[in-house]
């Protein structure tokens, strides 16, 4: 079921949003100003650096207006406190509120209220994209947030005679926001503290009671998380720091150093003016901040007389004395020139290095001198810190080696008192080796006596042994004699035998060789064989062809025999046969070329088998040349007949 209206609805809101996002948002910024490549693109970078600037100063003082209705320190607020501050805040930074925004945001469902990025995402997507710079005043939304956290927070004592005004406090607070470290919750090194309590006693021409400032910088609270801006106040409501000071000059001096660092201004003061019409000289309260220079009547800056905008164009140059006027100088716009004078050439140098300062601001497209020397302070503690850091990595280098000397002293001693107990041992042992040498001494002379006893004894021993070590010799090179004999008898053995397998192999190669030419002499018998046999073959079928033609030659001699008898019947038709002859003839000859092709036999090998040189095949070789002229006297005959 969905929850009533009416009921009480309480909006998870995670804190540490605010510390992600100020990081991360200042981390960009600081890396989009380091990165830039030329003078255009920095001033861009600059201009929105800047809004990032504008929207997490805004956020410091959200913060503390936040966490003012976070009365049980849960992270939780109710929807209708969430409601109204979001309405002070779009009132006071000049921008249409939308509550259905903030309903439809924290609506509720099944499971009950729904937030689970909590109220920053709402912040900064319905209020703090929507601001835009110039159309509201800052100080309004400061003193919205001072006056929500101030009701729980700032408890000042009431019979405390240095309890500070309503509004100084107002200031401070606004000068502990700007010049706070950039995470969650808002703390303020010791550094900034004391820079800022300088400032403020700079301005009432003090000297800063340093004592107490050590005092309570030295305490553990503060030594480990810095200081809040409660304790901050607590700090100045004591008065240890403004001990014996009136409380309208502290006034004078806060105001002064929140205009300074929170207004952005450079430098405040009277000048004699020259006007840019009648040419007169007036006396006027000049305010100066990075892009303009604004000129009042009097120093409570009710009635503004005109503005001086700055830019990279302009310049400042110093004048020489006239017209009465002494320390004069003049600011130089495109379109006009500002003719001033101070007070004294000191009031002047400062006059013309505070607007160089500004314009040198504005052309870096910086809004603010003490913001970036804010940053500038804090590069340079983390410096300090780096090198503190450093410097405490080479104290505890220096102490391992200093602990690592001393160790090594230790070993030192160590070694040298083994060594005396060594030396002593030696001596010790000395002494010992000494006794034993002298006592060994006398047992060898006690030896050497036996030695040269024994030693002719062994000498008559000696002549016997080489005696009998000659006949050894003797023997020894009669035995080598006999093996170098019998050494060269086995050489050779060896190489009788060396050129035995020699020889043996030789053999065998021959008879491989002997066996493989019997083999293709016994093929090549094979084949002469069968060629004779073949050749034999034909020889019959040719003598049987011949016996063939020798009875058809009787034949034809029988017929011719007959042709001849009536040869003398066709004497009259030959001469019609002789013309019918010479037309035929050119045929007969074609005839007789095929016909004797066709008559003779192919042998094996493409030759004939005439052509063996045997006289056997002589008589068939002259049978055959008479056969083939026997078609030719055949056809001959038969055309006679025809």
């Amino acid at each position: 079921m969905r929850r009533s209206p009416q009921s009480q609805r309480w909006i998870w809101v995670a804190v540490t949003g605010y510390r992600a996002t100020y990081q991360e948002e200042g981390e960009s910024a600081r890396e989009r100003e380091r990165a830039r490549e030329s003078f255009e693109k920095s001033k861009e970078e600059s201009y929105v650096a800047a809004d990032m600037d504008l929207r997490s100063e805004l956020l410091k003082s959200i913060w503390y207006g936040f966490t003012a209705l976070d009365v049980e320190k849960s992270g939780k607020v109710s929807k209708s406190q969430l409601k109204v501050l979001s309405h002070n805040l779009c009132t006071v930074l000049a921008i249409p509120h939308d509550p259905v925004a903030l309903e439809e945001h924290f609506r509720d469902d099944d499971d009950g209220p729904v937030s689970s990025q909590g109220y920053m995402p709402y912040l900064n997507k319905y209020i703090l994209d929507k601001v835009e710079d110039g159309c509201f005043v800052k100080e309004q939304v400061d003193e919205l947030c001072w006056t929500l956290t101030a009701k729980k927070n700032y408890k000042p004592e009431k019979d405390n005679k240095n309890n500070l005004p309503g509004k100084d406090a107002f200031r401070l607070w606004c000068l502990f926001n700007f010049l706070s470290e950039d995470k969650y919750p808002l703390v303020m090194v010791p550094d900034e503290v004391e820079y800022l309590l300088k400032k403020m006693c700079m301005a009432m021409s003090v000297e800063l009671n340093c004592v107490e400032l050590e005092d309570f910088i030295s305490q553990d609270a503060v030594q480990q998380n810095g200081f809040t801006v409660w304790s901050f106040l607590e700090m100045m409501n004591s008065g240890k720091l403004t001990r014996g000071i009136n409380q309208e000059i502290t006034s004078m001096a806060i105001e002064e150093v929140y205009r300074e660092i929170v207004g952005d201004v450079l430098k405040e003061g009277y000048l004699w003016k020259k006007g840019q019409l009648r040419r007169n000289w007036k006396e006027r309260w000049f305010t100066l901040r990075p892009s303009i220079l604004s000129y009042y009547t009097t120093e409570e800056r009710k009635d503004c007389q005109g503005n001086i905008p700055l830019d990279k164009n302009c310049f400042v140059d110093v004048l020489p004395d006239r017209d009465g006027k002494r320390c004069m100088f003049c600011l130089k716009t495109l379109s006009k020139t500002y003719e001033m004078s101070a007070s004294d050439t000191k009031q002047r140098q400062e006059w013309t290095a505070a607007i160089q300062t500004a314009i040198r601001l504005h052309s870096e497209g910086k809004t603010s001198l003490h913001k970036d020397l804010k940053l500038k302070r804090r590069e340079q503690r983390e410096q300090r810190e780096r090198r503190r850091l450093a410097k405490e990595e080479e104290l505890q280098r220096l102490r391992a080696l200093q602990e690592e000397k001393e160790r090594k002293l230790a070993e030192l001693e160590l070694l040298k008192e083994a060594q005396r107990q060594a030396q002593a041992l030696l001596e010790h042992d000395e002494l010992r080796r000494r006794k034993q040498h002298e006592e060994m001494q006398a047992a060898l002379e006690v030896q050497l006596r036996e030695a040269e006893e024994s030693r002719a004894s062994m000498q008559a021993e000696m002549v016997l042994k080489e005696e009998e070590a000659a006949r050894q010799r003797k023997r020894i090179k009669e035995l080598e004699a006999m093996q170098e004999s019998l050494e060269e008898a086995l050489q050779q053995e060896i190489k009788a035998r060396q050129d035995e397998e020699v020889f043996r192999y030789a053999q065998t190669g021959l008879l491989t060789e002997e066996e493989e030419k019997m083999k293709a002499l016994m093929a090549l018998q094979e084949e002469q064989e069968e060629y004779i046999l073949k050749t034999q073959r034909e020889k019959q079928e040719l003598r049987q062809e011949m016996e063939n033609k020798s009875r058809a030659l009787e034949e034809a001699q029988r017929q011719l025999e007959e042709v001849r008898a009536n040869r003398y019947r066709v004497d009259q038709d030959v001469v019609a046969a002789q013309r019918k002859l010479r037309q035929a003839s050119t045929n007969v000859k074609h005839w007789n070329v095929q016909m004797n092709r066709l008559m003779r036999p192919i042998g094996p090998g493409g030759m004939s088998p005439y052509t063996v040189p045997d006289k056997r095949l002589d008589i068939h070789t002259h049978s055959s040349s008479r056969l083939n002229e026997f078609p030719n006297t055949l056809t001959t005959c038969c055309l006679l007949f025809l």
